[in-house]
């Protein structure tokens, strides 16, 4: 009867152990996940800048069409990764609207007038303080990224990473050369 009782018990106890471990995991998906959308959310953010950023500056650089346009084209692969891209995709359209608007403020350095404009001003400080948020969220996604990939790599939780559907996440990592936002200064 003690035996039964033993048995019991131990079997309990991997139970409570078994369920613990699978939430764990999951809570920490969720959370990559959750911070994966942060990314989305600060890369449409910006993205969203850019129509208002290229139609201020297509009113003084007109000749400038290409780069307009690379901006422009740049923006939907930004929006398309965001919709339904991987991580590293997400982070190709990032780098790549990142030095589209390097070029576009390079052109802009041509126009003073342009670059005293309120409406661009405004557009620069809501563009800076866009480019520090996501690099928050990029920082919070990779964070919450190596606390999953830590578990899913380390006994015992990493016993319950199939069972919990949980596997290691790719880091956000920014394209050679994209370390840092774009630089803009007027």
């Amino acid at each position: 009867m003690i035996w039964l009782i033993v048995i019991v018990v131990v079997l309990l106890l991997i139970a409570v152990f078994f369920v613990i471990g699978f939430n764990r995991l999951r809570r920490q998906n969720v959370a990559v996940d959750e911070a994966l959308g942060g990314i989305d959310v600060q890369l449409t953010r910006r993205a969203d800048l850019i129509p208002n950023l290229v139609n201020t500056v297509k009113g003084y650089a007109a000749h400038e069409k290409s780069v307009l346009e690379n901006v422009t084209a740049a923006r939907t692969a930004v929006q398309q990764a965001t919709a339904s891209g991987t991580v590293e995709q997400k982070a190709a359209a990032d780098a790549q609207l990142g030095q589209a608007l390097g070029r576009l403020f390079a052109v802009v350095e041509n126009y003073p007038d342009l670059k005293a404009s309120q409406n661009f001003l405004q557009l620069q400080g809501q563009l800076s303080e866009t480019e520090n948020q996501l690099a928050f969220a990029r920082q919070y996604y990779n964070d919450a990224a190596a606390s999953l990939n830590t578990s899913v790599s380390t006994l015992p939780w990493m016993l319950f990473a199939g069972p919990a559907g949980v596997s290691k996440r790719a880091f956000y990592d920014a394209p050679v050369g994209q370390e840092a936002p774009p630089t803009v200064q007027f």
